[in-house]
């Protein structure tokens, strides 16, 4: 797998998008991974909305659910 320093990706993005292989390529900060760029392949395309209207949520999504009093 490819590894790419933070300022390099951003210099090269363009190029960088239109040769990404399916083992992707690491973006580094500092040498550390910061994130993993790959490309969508088709497959992975047809989830996105695959699950709309199929989930329903019973809660306050924004919630822990837990009482707490912020004075305590």
């Amino acid at each position: 797998m490819k590894t790419m320093g933070a300022a390099k990706f951003k210099e090269q993005c363009l190029s960088v998008l239109d040769r990404v292989d399916p083992d992707g390529v690491v973006i580094t900060k500092h040498g550390k991974p910061v994130a993993k760029l790959i490309p969508i392949s088709a497959e992975s395309a047809e989830m996105i909305g695959a699950l709309e209207g199929k989930l329903r949520i019973k809660t306050e999504i924004l919630s822990t659910g837990l009482a707490w009093n912020a004075e305590s």
